[in-house]
């Protein structure tokens, strides 16, 4: 019976590794970011006059639209994995409608509420699974500035973090998911034209700048100096240390298998018998073993 019991926790717990290695290859089919690839930003459209957000008719979902067209890319603002540095986004004319919103973002009314998608799209498709539903990480543009009677002031220069899923094999020019990021603009109270705030009146362009930096985990760096993109280094991965785990628990649970099944109850039996001992040579019957007698 003690044996039974075993085998069923032994049975129980390769149960329980199967299904965490089945979840790690699952996670580790999805596509990931290689360095350098695009993520663009779309944001939540909301309503000039309330600051409100638009949902879709049919389904009542928030509508998101992309990022304002840059002028230096005449795309609409994206960053690029794993790749630090500054960036510039012009906005070529402020709108009437674009410059209330800016008002609510400024007057923190309203959030410039964004977001990225965690993964690039996958490629391939398996028939007959549920398609991959795109996840996204939010980024809010913390944009500071102040309102006047006829224009405003906005601090354009932004502080952008970008952090990374944490893993054992981070390198330099590593692949990745997106695990949170924020913006926020710097020098705020600094109302001089021509420094790190611009006066804005309708019509006008905003030209934005971007300080990108990135990071590897979820944590924030805990040690003075420049944070770099520089990773951990090393040969050893993830998935060895997994498989490695599993191999060495599979291990285990074999061996107290047979020693609980196997091994032990052959050692009571023996103990029963008055510490008889199997007679060498003469086939499968327990005895005494002789003491010669000088």
């Amino acid at each position: 019976m003690a044996g039974l019991s075993v085998l069923r926790i032994a049975l129980l717990v390769a149960c329980c590794l199967a299904a965490q290695a089945l979840a790690y290859v699952h996670e580790n089919a999805l596509p990931s970011y290689h360095y350098g690839a695009p993520i663009r930003v779309e944001c939540m459209n909301r309503s000039s006059e309330t600051g409100e957000h638009i949902e879709n008719a049919k389904t009542h979902e928030i509508q998101w639209i992309p990022f304002p067209v840059c002028n230096e890319t005449a795309a609409p603002l994206e960053f690029h994995y794993g790749v630090e540095g500054e960036q510039n986004c012009t906005i070529p004319m402020i709108s009437d409608p674009f410059f209330h919103l800016l008002e609510f973002y400024i007057h923190s009314d309203a959030p410039l509420s964004c977001r990225l998608p965690s993964r690039p799209p996958p490629h391939i498709e398996t028939v007959g699974e549920k398609a991959y539903e795109m996840e996204y990480i939010p980024l809010v543009f913390a944009l500071a500035g102040t309102l006047q009677l006829s224009h405003m002031h906005i601090s354009t220069h932004m502080n952008v973090l970008l952090h990374s899923t944490p893993k054992h094999h981070i390198h330099p020019h590593d692949s990745g998911v997106l695990d949170s990021a924020t913006a926020y603009s710097t020098s705020p109270l600094t109302h001089m034209e021509g420094g790190a705030t611009r006066k804005l009146i309708i019509g006008d362009p905003l030209p934005l700048s971007f300080s990108v930096r990135w990071f590897p985990t979820p944590a924030l760096p805990t040690v003075e100096g420049k944070v770099e993109w520089n990773g951990m280094g090393g040969h050893i991965y993830a998935s060895t240390i997994f498989y490695g785990l599993v191999a060495f628990l599979a291990g285990v649970v074999v061996s107290s298998v047979h020693f609980y099944g196997s091994v032990l109850p052959k050692r009571l039996r023996g103990r029963t018998l008055g510490g008889a001992t199997p007679l060498n040579g003469l086939g499968n019957g327990w005895g005494y073993q002789k003491r010669a007698i000088d």
